[in-house]
């Protein structure tokens, strides 16, 4: 069981990718002590290294070794910082500018390292936008065989009896799987990460659904006790008042003035008390509403992968259990469709009250960071914010919808 644990977390993505880099470092820094040391080493073969070749010849020089480390290091830690857990599951701005600058940081060192690049970029970036920049690996990787070989290439070209053409197929093929290899690793390890981003939303969406279960219990329980204390609390004054008028009407026989006297500030004191019982009961009852706010505050805390901000006016307090269920509801469709579909970055989601008396309304909104929905199509989690809306004789409306996407709820208040 231990064994199966360990290995679990050796092969999430952000593990693979970082003992790849470590690999990656540990053979590169072999190669420089074998260098420094005047061993043979294979040399760094990136357009750094060939335009210092063409310019000086000398592709073993220990300046130029050691300047190839240091951006080697300096690549290493740029992608040691890209592949954390939190990066790979917590969408970027810019991340496909970001991927682009470590890739040409990445040629100048050795061609080698854009394959790692090619495997992040799989990872982080959307299918197609993937698709397309391991293709540009292979058209980047051909131009540079064919305008700026390294030493062994050059020596291969200038073969006897050798076909450029021939030499540009075979090397395409080359290129072709390897790159195919990465990008086919990267999009593994990126349902990994959409499975890690799915699972943390339903797990917040349970916590959350919970937590309003949990003050769902509490109102019942309140609503039970004020039903149990009428009824007998009632009852059985009800009855004292009623023997104390047949006490009263008794008594008038043989002491009309004092009998009285007694009898009515016993019924009195009954009256009150009957009236003290019944305008807690009112209280209670009064009291008896749903708070929100920690059912939301645990849908935000539980997705780690987006930024959510609250903004929960007092209204969040003071909710029937029908409207405060069918708005959680909502927000969880929401906020799982920014996080899915959207990538958002940022999440916020309001509750407030609007206007006043019997015309008040809850109004909530959700609003992201995401590239919106342009071509919105009507699924069942828009049907079902209708129909739980058009329950409550509230409306929902979408606001924006790309870039970024923002929606409505509005119930009234009294519901």
């Amino acid at each position: 069981m231990n064994f199966d644990r360990f290995l679990a977390r050796i092969a999430r993505p952000s593990v693979v990718l970082r003992i790849a880099t470590l690999a990656y470092f540990l053979m590169e820094f072999g190669s420089l002590v074998t260098a420094l040391r005047g061993g043979n080493s294979e040399p760094y073969d990136g357009l750094l290294a060939q335009l210092y070749r063409r310019s000086l010849g000398n592709p073993q020089d220990p300046v130029l070794v050691i300047a190839c480390f240091l951006l080697f290091c300096a690549f290493i830690y740029l992608f040691w910082q890209a592949a954390q857990e939190s990066s790979l599951d917590r969408p970027r701005p810019r991340a496909l500018q970001r991927i682009v600058a470590l890739d040409l940081l990445a040629w100048c060192i050795t061609p080698a390292l854009p394959f790692l690049v090619t495997v992040l970029a799989s990872v982080r970036l959307r299918l197609r936008a993937a698709f397309f920049f391991a293709v540009s690996q292979v058209v980047i990787r051909l131009l540079l065989y064919a305008l700026l070989p390294s030493e062994t290439e050059w020596q291969e070209q200038r073969q006897p009896n050798a076909s450029m053409w021939a030499l540009l197929m075979a090397q395409l093929g080359a290129f072709v799987g390897l790159y195919a290899m990465a990008f086919g690793i990267g999009r593994l390890l990126a349902n990994e990460v959409d499975k890690r981003r799915w699972l943390q939303v339903m797990l917040a969406e349970k916590t959350s659904g919970e937590a309003l279960q949990a003050e769902q219990l509490r109102y019942a329980e309140r609503m039970m006790m004020a039903r149990e204390l009428h009824d007998v609390m009632g009852h059985h004054l009800t009855a004292l008042n009623l023997q104390l008028q047949l006490s009263e009407a008794l008594l008038k026989r043989q002491d009309p003035d004092g009998a009285s006297q007694a009898v009515a500030r016993a019924r009195e004191g009954a009256a009150h008390l009957l009236a003290d019982v019944r305008a807690a009961v009112s209280a209670e009852r009064a009291s008896n509403r749903i708070d929100l706010r920690e059912a939301l505050q645990a849908l935000a805390k539980g997705i780690a992968s987006t930024d959510i901000s609250l903004e929960l006016d007092e209204v969040a307090q003071d909710l029937s259990p029908r409207t405060a269920h069918a708005l959680l509801r909502c927000v969880q469709e929401a906020v799982t469709n920014s996080v899915r579909h959207g990538r958002a970055q940022h999440i916020g989601i309001r509750l407030s009250c609007l206007g006043e008396g019997d015309a008040a309304e809850v109004c909530v909104t959700v609003e992201d960071d995401g590239p919106g929905a342009p071509k919105l199509r009507e699924g069942n989690g828009l049907k079902g914010m209708q129909e739980r809306m058009a329950e409550l004789g509230g409306r929902f409306k979408i606001l924006k919808n790309g870039p970024g996407f923002m929606i409505e709820w509005r119930v009234p208040r009294k519901s």
